[in-house]
């Protein structure tokens, strides 16, 4: 729970902070005077005056932030309207071009973008062990099996892009899974370089699956290794331990983790006997997997041990010119990736239970945390991203909406009319507490549900 909540608190931090930076830097740049920076809504806790007279403030409600420019509201404070006038300084935000004002309010979300671009391209520059593209046994009658792909085939092109690692092939085919398209996978096939025709399914909700599974793709995890038994079950009392390598199982051998299981399964009250290497040494040890009744009423075998595997690894990294290429279409892949996720659930075409609030992405940022700083980075990319399309969207209240209202401006040659602004307001608000409404009933539901899955 305190990696949890650390992750989250600096995840946010983190974010919220450069997304502010960009409002404000463009805005000192523009000649704006800055009132108040703040991390966080609310009552202020800590703050700090600068030589500028901008407030920096750390504030109790850490969900958002904002930036307080001079204009014409705080001047007239006390002033009627033709004071107002009178005392519009050129400090103003309010005083400044249309042109400024965009770059002003654009400049948040395009730091956003820009820190998941410097983000990744550093994860390319610096490098990083990630399991190689080699495929276990296809799962039978899928559609990568239909293909011709076999065990040990190592994926190094997906239509004509090179890809290096698992992660890389997963990327690259999210962005085609669910169209039905044929898509060309370059392979190497026992020392031979072919190519093999992936047809992709269509789906009705493709957001909701791993576009690996659903192709009956499977990595090759290597031998299976233990590493976690549950007290009092089958496995540990049968002196298995934590670090055992599993290297046969009723004789059979090269079993990956999808295999092993499936013959544990199958095994329920029957003997099993296994083949493990303990320290350099082998072993040799008989156990029988307890029954186990499923909800739809099948009966299979458990022996109460968590499985993991040492696939190979290949090392990812690329020059600084590459790394920097990588970071802007990685950048831009994933912007583009949730701008369609978006449009296809307004379309109805992928379910809004995928929609995610604090708590999912508290918990996200825990666990990336907790697998290593590469991974917590990568998230922290991946948010960063995420809320640089959601600031642009133009829904009034967001920083988009504003551009909405200059770019009218830009139209009609002068700002959009005073109850048009306050209706959008209005609207925008909705919009927004319906969505955070939304995203926590998701986030209820969701672990709600983990809970009382036993």
């Amino acid at each position: 729970m305190l990696v949890t909540l650390l992750a989250f608190v600096v995840t946010l931090g983190v974010l919220i902070t450069f997304h502010e930076l960009g409002h404000y830097w463009v805005a000192r740049w523009c000649g704006v005077r800055v009132l108040r920076f703040s991390v966080g809504f609310g009552r202020v806790l800590i703050k700090r005056v600068d030589r500028h007279g901008t407030e920096w403030a750390l504030s109790a409600i850490p969900l958002g932030g904002y930036v307080k420019m001079l204009d014409e509201a705080h001047l007239a404070q006390g002033s009627s309207a033709a004071d107002t006038t009178r005392k519009q300084s050129p400090e103003s935000f309010a005083a400044q071009p249309v042109s400024r004002r965009i770059a002003i309010v654009a400049a948040g979300p395009i730091f956003n973008l820009l820190l998941a671009a410097f983000l990744y391209a550093s994860l390319s520059f610096v490098g990083t062990e990630e399991p190689a593209a080699v495929l276990a046994t296809p799962v039978a009658q899928s559609a990568a099996a239909n293909a011709g792909l076999q065990a040990g085939d190592r994926i190094t092109a997906v239509d004509n892009a090179p890809i290096k690692s698992w992660s890389e092939l997963r990327w690259n085919l999210l962005q085609k899974v669910g169209d039905g398209d044929t898509i060309e996978l370059t392979i190497e096939q026992r020392g031979a370089t072919l190519s093999r025709a992936l047809q992709m399914p269509v789906l009705a909700d493709p957001s909701a699956v791993d576009p690996l599974r659903v192709l009956g793709l499977r990595l090759a995890t290597g031998t299976p290794v233990i590493r976690g038994i549950v007290t009092d079950s089958v496995g540990m009392a049968s002196g298995l331990k934590i670090g055992d390598r599993v290297l046969a199982v009723q004789k059979q051998g090269n079993l990956d983790i999808g295999q092993l299981i499936q013959l544990i399964q199958q095994h329920a009250d029957k003997p099993l006997q296994f083949e493990i290497e303990r320290s350099a040494e082998k072993l040799s040890i008989t156990l029988v997997p307890a029954a186990f009744v499923q909800p739809d009423g099948q009966i299979v075998g458990r022996i109460g041990i968590q499985l993991g595997g040492d696939p190979e690894l290949v090392a990812v990294s690329y020059g600084p010119i590459d790394s920097v290429v990588k970071g802007v279409v990685k950048t831009f892949d994933t912007a583009w990736f949730s701008l369609r996720m978006m449009g296809k659930m307004i379309l109805g075409e992928v379910s809004v239970k995928n929609i995610s609030g604090p708590v999912t992405i508290a918990d996200y940022a825990g666990q990336s945390a907790k697998i290593g700083w590469v991974a917590f980075i990568g998230y922290l990319a991946l948010v960063s991203v995420s809320l640089g399309v959601l600031n642009l969207l133009p829904i009034p209240m967001l920083d988009g909406g504003h551009l909405l209202y200059y770019l009218i401006e830009i139209v009609r040659g002068s700002p959009p009319p005073e109850r048009f602004m306050e209706w959008g307001q209005r609207i925008g608000l909705g919009l927004l507490s319906a969505l955070m409404a939304l995203a926590l009933f998701n986030d209820s539901m969701r672990y709600l549900t983990q809970w009382l899955t036993p």
